[in-house]
């Protein structure tokens, strides 16, 4: 059984990277706008956002910041975080952006 769990979690992670390389950043602002904008700060324009939780220029800019692992942990459920319920594609999408945001 865990066999089967890590051969599914390493198809899942390899998808994940597959996404990311074909990622859409123009998407993942706008998913980042409407999703992620309450809290963090998303983007140079934005002039506030929760003090508790890393702007995404921090968070990109972070020792080993990978955009294909954050693709993967944002489709894994977050307490503290909305269920968003994004596609593969989509956290791809998010997770570029995100590293842009560099």
């Amino acid at each position: 059984m865990n066999r089967i769990f890590g051969a599914l979690l390493s198809l899942t992670f390899v998808a994940a990277l597959a996404n990311a390389a074909m990622a859409d950043a123009a998407n993942g602002e706008k998913l980042a706008r409407r999703w992620c904008a309450e809290c963090h700060v998303v983007a140079r324009d934005q002039s506030r956002g929760n003090t508790q939780v890393a702007p995404f220029s921090a968070m990109a800019k972070m020792p080993g910041f990978d955009a294909g692992k954050l693709a993967l942990y944002l489709l894994l459920p977050h307490p503290k975080m909305p269920d968003m319920n994004l596609s593969r594609q989509e956290a791809a999408d998010l997770a570029v952006y995100i590293a842009r945001q560099k």
